[in-house]
């Protein structure tokens, strides 16, 4: 009985200590780029931008091996976005934010973790009031849409892992408050995203 009762408190302890040293969760970084493509719309107005540069801060919860549940925040540079309503011309030095939620499903292939995602978001247009904003009527905007992507992460150590992405953002064109501006069109705007992950 004796032995029983050591055998099964040695399972109980192993056991206990391969759960606590499991990850699930972990922690990422990442440098991203933004591309806005051009837009047309029926209202007369046309929207173009230069590329933005920001940084991507993600957690993830592992729900199972292969399924988790991530939140994002990710700020950009000022970058400007440029419209023409005939026959004005009006050019907005923009910082964007998004504040996101996703699920993400992984796949495993030895030290390579292809994945999945998409969920909500929304996405703040916040003009930047400097020589570059040509209008000073321009308003800060929030749009609700969504995000998706698809990547890989490599794992370089049971702890850490380099993750390469294209995520995707659909949001409304944003009209920075002025009427003049509207499209009445939906963005899918280029995400690009290189950065490193933490597991505990």
């Amino acid at each position: 009985m004796k032995k029983i009762a050591i055998i099964a408190f040695l399972l109980v302890a192993c056991v206990a200590a391969g759960r606590a040293q499991e990850s699930r969760q972990d922690i990422s970084i990442s440098g991203t780029g933004l591309i806005e493509p051009f837009k047309a719309s029926t209202t007369n107005v046309q929207v173009s931008s230069n590329r933005a540069f920001g940084a991507l801060l993600s957690y993830r919860f592992m729900l199972t091996p292969t399924s988790a549940l991530e939140a994002n925040y990710q700020m950009t540079y000022a970058n400007k976005i440029h419209y023409w309503a005939n026959p004005n011309n009006y050019t907005v030095n923009t910082r964007t934010h998004e504040i996101s939620a996703a699920y993400v499903r992984s796949f495993v292939y030895k030290n390579f973790n292809p994945f999945v995602e998409a969920g909500p978001g929304a996405f703040i247009f916040l003009p930047i009031r400097n020589s570059g904003t040509t209008s000073l009527d321009v308003k800060q905007q929030t749009q609700i849409g969504a995000i998706y992507g698809g990547g890989i992460a490599y794992e370089i150590s049971p702890s850490f892992d380099i993750r390469a992405e294209y995520r995707g953002w659909i949001t409304k064109v944003p009209t920075f408050g002025l009427d003049q501006l509207a499209t009445k069109r939906w963005y899918n705007i280029s995400n690009p995203v290189v950065g490193v992950a933490y597991h505990f």
